[in-house]
C-alpha cells in the first residue's frame, strides 16, 4: 500500500508540472501575440513606440504599473490617433474645396463634357481617383472652344513640350516639312534613276521649266554632286546673291544666301552637298551653310576673287584666285591662309584641280605679243613650286577649264571661239588636231562642262545658245537656242539623262530635258 501511495503521489507531481509547463507556455504565446499586436499597432501609427499596453495584470509585477498603463498611455496613443484622423480630415476638405472651386471656373466658361466629369467625380472619393482626374484634365484642350485657352496646371505644364500644349496651325508648318524633305530626301523624280547604273548621256531637246529671280547677271549654276540631293540647283549671281533651286520638280527657290557685300563671280558645292563655297568682288570668300544659310568659314583675301576651288584629297582647304598675282590656299576649319602660289601675272580667271589633287592648273590674263607663255600654269600643290608654264602657245586667254571625269585630259575654253584639248599628265601637252569649234565667247567668262561618262562636251556661247559636242570627235550634235543674252554655263545633270540647266547674262536660268 505504501508503494501504492507513493505511486499516487508521484504522480499527481508530474500532472502539477505539466500543467504548471503549460500554462507557461500559454502566457509566453499570449505576450507574444500581444508584442505582434502592439507592434502591428504601432507600424500603423496606432500607438506611438514609447507606450505598450498589457494583457495581464501581473506580467509587470505589480498592479499600481497595470493601472498607469492603463490611465497614462491608453489616453495618450487614442489622442495621437485622433490627432492623426484630424489631419486627414483636414487635407481632404483642402483637396475638396480646390476640386469645388476648379469645377466652377470651368461650370462657368461652358466646358460641357469637363463639366461632366468633374460632376462624376464630386461623388467620389477624391484622393483615389486622383490620377483618373488628371488624364481627363489632360485631355481637355481637344475640344476646347476656338480662341479659348484653358488652365493647365503647372505640373503637366512642365512635363509636355511646349509645341504640344499649344500646336501651331498646319500652314505654320509647311515650311519646316520642305525643308526636312529638301536637305535629307531624294526627289520622287530621282528615286527610279538612283537604283540604276547610268546609261549613255543624252542630248536635253525641249525646255522643262525658266526659273528667274536674279536681279543681275548669273556667271554660274551647278548641280548638286550628291546623286540623291541631285535635285538641288546652285546660281550664283551679280547681285550679290546666291540661290539653291528645286530644278526637277516645283522649280522653286528653296533659300537665298545674301553673306556677300559684293558681286558673287565664282560658286561650287562641297563633295558634302551640305555647303557651299562663294567667291565675291567683295575680297571674301565664304564656306556656307546650305540649310541655315549662315557661312561657317570666311576668307579674306584682300583682292576681288574670280575663281573657287576645292581640294579634292582634302575637301576643308579651298583655293582663292582673282585680281591678284597670288592664289590663296585656305584652311577653313582655322580660317588662315595655308599655302601661297605666286606668279608674275596680273589676275587668275580660274583654277583646275587635277585628278588626285597633288597638281593644279590656273588659267590667268598674261599673254605676250607672240605667245600666251604663262596663260596656263601648272603647280605641284605640296611644295607650291610651279611644274610647267608653257603649256599653251597661242594668243588667247581662257576663262575657264574643265577635267575630264575618266580619261587624263582637260580642256580650256579660249577666247578664239574654240575649245583646246590638253593632257592631264606633265609634260600637259596640248592636242592641236582635236578642237571643239562652233561657239562664241568674245570675252565673256563662257564655261564649260563634261557629262558623267564623259561621252559628251557642253558650252555656252556668247550668242545666247548651248553647244553639245562629241567628245571622241569633237563634232557638235546639237545646238540649242537657249537665251536670247549670252548663254555663260551650262552644267549637264548627272543622275536624270538628257537633263541640263543653262545661264545667262540677263539673270535668266531654264532648266531643260
Amino acid at each position: 500500500m505504501a508503494s501504492l501511495v507513493a505511486y499516487d503521489d508521484s504522480d499527481s507531481d508530474s500532472e502539477d508540472d505539466s500543467l504548471n509547463h503549460s500554462n507557461k507556455v500559454t502566457d509566453s504565446l499570449t505576450q507574444e501575440k500581444t508584442k505582434q499586436e502592439v507592434g502591428f499597432s504601432n507600424r500603423y501609427g496606432l500607438l506611438p513606440s514609447p507606450y505598450t499596453i498589457p494583457l495581464e495584470k501581473g506580467q509587470f509585477g505589480n498592479d499600481n504599473a497595470v493601472e498607469h498603463h492603463k490611465h497614462n498611455d491608453i489616453p495618450k496613443a487614442t489622442s495621437y490617433v485622433e490627432k492623426s484622423l484630424s489631419s486627414l480630415t483636414s487635407i481632404h476638405l483642402q483637396q475638396q474645396s480646390h476640386f469645388d472651386r476648379e469645377k466652377q471656373y470651368f461650370v462657368s466658361k461652358k466646358v460641357p463634357h469637363v463639366s461632366d466629369t468633374l460632376e462624376r467625380f464630386s461623388s467620389q472619393q477624391m484622393c483615389p481617383q486622383a490620377p483618373q482626374l488628371s488624364s481627363h484634365v489632360g485631355t481637355r484642350h481637344h475640344t476646347t472652344p476656338p480662341g479659348f485657352r484653358p488652365y493647365i496646371p503647372k505640373r503637366q505644364r512642365l512635363a509636355t513640350p511646349a509645341q504640344n500644349v499649344n500646336p501651331k496651325p498646319p500652314e505654320d508648318n509647311v515650311p519646316m516639312a520642305q525643308s526636312v524633305r529638301m536637305w535629307s530626301d531624294a526627289s520622287e523624280t530621282l528615286k527610279p534613276y538612283l537604283v540604276c547604273t547610268p546609261g549613255r548621256a543624252e542630248i536635253p531637246r525641249r525646255l522643262l521649266m525658266s526659273l528667274a529671280g536674279h536681279q543681275g547677271p548669273v556667271n554660274t549654276v551647278q548641280w548638286c554632286p550628291v546623286p540623291p540631293l541631285s535635285h538641288l540647283l546652285l546660281s550664283a549671281s551679280m547681285d550679290k546673291t546666291a540661290k539653291v533651286w528645286d530644278g526637277v520638280e516645283s522649280g522653286q527657290c528653296l533659300k537665298v544666301y545674301t553673306c556677300h557685300a559684293g558681286a558673287i563671280r565664282d560658286a561650287c558645292w562641297t563633295p558634302c552637298g551640305r555647303r557651299i563655297l562663294t567667291g565675291s568682288f567683295d575680297n571674301t570668300a565664304m564656306i556656307i551653310d546650305v540649310e541655315t544659310g549662315q557661312y561657317t568659314a570666311k576668307a579674306d583675301n584682300q583682292f576681288k576673287v574670280m575663281c573657287v576651288a576645292i581640294q579634292p584629297s582634302d575637301p576643308d582647304v579651298f583655293l582663292c584666285g582673282g585680281y591678284s598675282s597670288v592664289v590663296k590656299a585656305w584652311d577653313s576649319r582655322i580660317s588662315k591662309v595655308v599655302k601661297e602660289y605666286k606668279a608674275g601675272i596680273q589676275q587668275t580667271l580660274d583654277i583646275l584641280f587635277l585628278r588626285g589633287g597633288a597638281e593644279f592648273i590656273t588659267s590667268t590674263d598674261s599673254v605676250s605679243r607672240d605667245s600666251a607663255e604663262r596663260t596656263l600654269i601648272a603647280w605641284d600643290y605640296q611644295t607650291t613650286a610651279k611644274v610647267s608654264n608653257q603649256i599653251y602657245h597661242e594668243r588667247y586667254t581662257c576663262p575657264s577649264l574643265a577635267l575630264h571625269p575618266a580619261e587624263e585630259y582637260f580642256v580650256a575654253q579660249t577666247n578664239g571661239n574654240y575649245m583646246g584639248m590638253f593632257s592631264s599628265q606633265r609634260p600637259y601637252r596640248m592636242n592641236k588636231r582635236r578642237r571643239y569649234e562652233g561657239h562664241k565667247v568674245e570675252g565673256y567668262a563662257v564655261q564649260c562642262e563634261f557629262s558623267l561618262d564623259g561621252t559628251l562636251l557642253a558650252s555656252g556661247s556668247s550668242t545666247g545658245s548651248a553647244h553639245f559636242y562629241d567628245y571622241q570627235s569633237a563634232r557638235v550634235l546639237h545646238t540649242l537656242q537657249a537665251h536670247s543674252q549670252p548663254c555663260l554655263c551650262v552644267s549637264l545633270h548627272s543622275v536624270l539623262p538628257a537633263t541640263a540647266a543653262t545661264c545667262d547674262w540677263g539673270g535668266e536660268i531654264k532648266v531643260w530635258h
